[in-house]
């Protein structure tokens, strides 16, 4: 069971309403496999072709693995320059914002840039692959002026440096105190205070089109699953990874005096943040 969301304004009718226990979505290039492994792991059709652009709204479905019900979203695929609202780039970000976990599908016969290229456009709209919030304390004040601290030693940041970076965003009364040696970055990421962090997944597809010592590199990498749709390879690996990322736990509830039910599960999360 698939349950539609209101329309946008366009009438396109890209948002999905959330189902099941946990939300995944799928991002990467265009013809990297994605609505191939969408109708594989669903039985939901997804157009599939060898030209790019088959896929121009989002199209979901259902994984039911572990007695949970999982909903997978094939989206349309990103290209250069999708932070600008280019290929429909904005509208499938904000859905994979709204996912548990995302799937970065890439086609492991092609070269690493694209990995970077997806995800310099994932965070140049806020999203953080991989990565736990950088433990900074920072609160706006109305009056007291500017407090710097730290509990360790920083070589990034200091006293002066984050007073300049708060006088650029116009705040003057601010308590600021680093619990790690945190960059300017990850400072700026906390003042704006709308970042997200989220796991995701490497899925190299096409493995089948190169050699063996090029498969066992991809796949000995971090946050990193193997699989060729083409030949329905390691299916049950990327399951698994999804399952222990999405941090899913069943319950079995059992009535007093009789059997545990093993048939339907109370499905609890128990994410934490990164790190």
């Amino acid at each position: 069971m698939v349950l539609f969301g209101p329309r946008s304004a366009g009438g396109d009718g890209f948002e999905v309403t959330k189902f099941g226990h946990g939300r995944v979505a799928l991002i990467g290039f265009p013809s990297v496999g994605k609505s191939t492994l969408l109708t594989m792991l669903t039985g939901t059709h997804s157009e599939a072709a060898s030209y790019e652009f088959t896929t121009l709204t989002c199209i979901p479905g259902i994984i039911h693995y572990n007695d949970t019900k999982i909903q997978l979203l094939d989206l349309p695929g990103i290209i250069e320059g999708a932070s600008e609202g280019k290929g429909r780039g904005r509208q499938v970000i904000a859905v994979s914002k709204s996912s548990d976990i995302v799937l970065m599908i890439l086609d492991a016969s092609k070269s690493d840039g694209h990995r970077q290229i997806l995800t310099k456009e994932l965070e140049a709209v806020g999203l953080r692959l991989n990565k736990r919030p950088p433990r900074i304390y920072f609160k706006k004040k109305k009056v007291g002026g500017f407090s710097f601290n730290s509990t360790l030693p920083l070589t990034h940041v200091d006293e002066k440096l984050c007073y300049q970076i708060l006088h650029e965003y116009k705040i003057h009364n601010a308590e600021v105190l680093f619990r790690e040696d945190a960059t300017v970055d990850d400072l700026i990421d906390v003042i704006e205070g709308n970042r997200k962090y989220m796991k995701c997944i490497y899925v190299y597809n096409k493995i089948d089109v190169i050699g063996i010592d090029d498969v066992d590199k991809l796949a000995r990498q971090p946050n990193s699953v193997v699989i060729s749709c083409n030949l329905k390879l390691n299916f049950d690996r990327l399951l698994a990874k999804m399952w222990e990322e999405m941090g899913l736990v069943r319950v079995y509830t059992k009535p007093q005096g009789q059997q545990p039910d093993f048939t339907d599960p109370v499905v609890l999360s128990t994410r934490r943040v990164l790190g």
